[in-house]
């Protein structure tokens, strides 16, 4: 499957500097990489509260899931042949997803940006808000906070600002009616308050 020229502008990503490069003619596949690049150059916009959960969760990696790693990697070594060894073999698996884990922590909290609520305005929907709504055709009233991707927590009814339903909220009023479209189909929703 062939993309559209305007579709396939490539950026060349080199000593953490993004640069265009000439359009290319190349699959689909292009994207998926483009996406994962970028994921990590986006700035994530959150409360102090949850930039200092994200801290001490990197902390934690650090300094308590790290050494397990290496400990697990060191007993699996002492057991032998390591080019028969699964143990070995899940072990640096296993490390290598925390170590990317830690790098993407450490990327999210150096582009972060902590919002100041004390100047954000109940007016209109937006990051950091409680959003009190009621869905128009099962009747059902939800309450969600609007949040960074990082701090999204469903049970404790906080969503990412990422996400359709967000996404369709922002920047509507109370009394607003907002139809969103949704994996499943479209829902129509109400706001009925907006507090922070």
């Amino acid at each position: 499957m062939k993309l559209n020229s305007y579709l396939c502008k490539r950026i060349k990503i080199e000593n953490n500097k993004m640069q265009r490069i000439p359009t290319c003619k190349e699959d689909v596949g292009i994207l998926s990489i483009l996406h994962v690049k970028f994921k990590r150059y986006i700035m994530a916009y959150m409360s102090q509260e949850g930039y200092d959960k994200l801290v001490a969760e990197l902390q934690r990696l650090e300094s308590v899931e790290r050494p397990k790693a290496s400990a697990a990697i060191a007993e699996a070594r002492d057991k032998g042949d390591l080019s028969e060894n699964s143990e070995y073999d899940a072990a640096k698996e296993a490390q290598a997803k925390l170590e990317n884990k830690i790098n993407e922590m450490k990327a999210t909290l150096a582009e972060a940006k902590i919002i100041d609520t004390s100047r954000l305005s109940a007016d209109s929907v937006q990051i950091l808000t409680k959003v009190e709504m009621t869905n128009l055709t099962t009747k059902a009233k939800m309450a969600y906070t609007i949040v960074s991707e990082s701090e999204a927590n469903l049970r404790e009814g906080k969503i990412s600002i990422t996400t359709p339903i967000a996404q369709g909220l922002l920047n509507h009023k109370v009394g607003d009616e907002v139809e969103i479209k949704i994996p499943r189909g479209t829902i129509k929703l109400r706001i009925d308050n907006i507090s922070i």
